[in-house]
């Protein structure tokens, strides 16, 4: 049998407990409240994918990282790195991010697929980001994602 990812949190989660591991057990908690949130949220409830489950944990990672930004703008550096240190926790979760030449090669390859579909300049942004998403598939957020598309389009 296959572990899910979600079964993983929950293992983990358990493990932390044990460890008395407060930050990584409260990180966990939380994230698979939001999962199970999710699996009630609509008509009825489900089992959710890996993958819906990846979005889940990779949404709470930003979450983290804008929560750590926010404290450090507002000089509270002690809850900045609380914060810092729950989405590394959550990091571990995640697929590995993409580096920024990985990224470039693979929306050079997507403007050029693009281009081969008779979409070029500024207007293949759509085409090119429908191309290029699910080849990236969580490794890079979307802003990341969209200037690197902008900037080749522009010819940079």
């Amino acid at each position: 049998m296959t572990t899910t990812l979600k079964s993983r949190l929950k293992d983990d989660l358990t493990a932390a407990i044990r460890a008395r591991d407060e930050l990584r057990s409260s990180t966990l908690r939380l994230t698979i409240s939001a999962i199970t949130k999710e699996e009630v949220a609509g008509e009825r409830a489900r089992e959710l994918s890996d993958a819906e489950v990846e979005k889940i944990v990779a949404r709470e990672s930003k979450k983290r990282r804008e929560a750590a930004e926010a404290f450090e703008k507002g000089g509270r550096a002690e809850q900045a790195e609380r914060e810092r240190a729950e989405g590394e926790v959550l990091a571990e979760y995640l697929p590995k991010p993409l580096t920024d030449d990985e990224l470039d090669a693979l929306v050079a390859e997507a403007v050029r697929e693009a281009a081969a579909g008779g979409a070029e300049g500024q207007r293949a942004m759509g085409a090119v980001m429908k191309v290029v998403n699910p080849k990236i598939a969580g490794r890079a957020e979307g802003g990341r994602v969209a200037a690197a598309v902008k900037r080749q389009l522009a010819g940079g």
